[in-house]
């Protein structure tokens, strides 16, 4: 199975997802990013783009990556990813539905003004315009798809592991 925990910046999937793994049995966290970083470090590198997820292997390397390892450990992949383009989404959740790997969609959600001053007084990665950048993207995907897709959990006033224990709650009612 995969838990993927989707939404901004600044909704807590990362906190989160370490949580939940703790949470979960036979679990482990895999950060889809790190597939994007790898696709980043090529040389000389793939066409520009603000996103790695806007380069077609991305996707499909996702895939292929959460399928391998769960094929090799079996038990749960936490995955704190956001991901806010529909086609996108569809594209990697049609394939691990083809590979017959259960997923269940959590989406972290904090109204916009949380989201903005997390990001602005995040004490570890400090403040970023590029994660300010994916505000209006989340709340346009909120608004148009990506809360009809998942299980939304609004993490405003809920601390990470209030957020972590309702989901696992979830996991394990089915």
């Amino acid at each position: 199975m995969i838990v993927w925990l989707n939404g901004t910046h600044g909704a807590g999937k990362t906190t989160t997802s370490a949580l939940v793994q703790q949470l979960l049995p036979d679990s482990r966290v895999f950060d889809a990013e790190k597939v994007g970083e790898t696709l980043m470090d090529i040389k000389p590198g793939l066409p520009s783009t603000n996103n790695f997820q806007h380069w077609p292997p991305w996707r499909p390397l996702v895939v292929e990556t959460a399928r391998r390892v769960l094929d090799y450990t079996g038990g749960t992949l936490v995955m704190p990813m956001t991901v806010l383009v529909e086609e996108y989404w569809r594209e990697i959740s049609t394939g691990l539905t083809e590979h017959a790997i259960e997923v269940r969609h959590f989406v972290l959600h904090a109204d916009q003004v949380t989201l903005r001053r997390r990001i602005e007084g995040d004490t570890v990665m400090g403040p970023s315009s590029f994660r300010l950048e994916y505000l209006e993207p989340y709340a346009e995907a909120a608004r148009t798809w990506l809360h009809d897709e998942a299980e939304v959990v609004d993490t405003t006033h809920l601390t990470p592991p209030e957020a972590a224990q309702r989901i696992a709650e979830s996991v394990k009612r089915g």
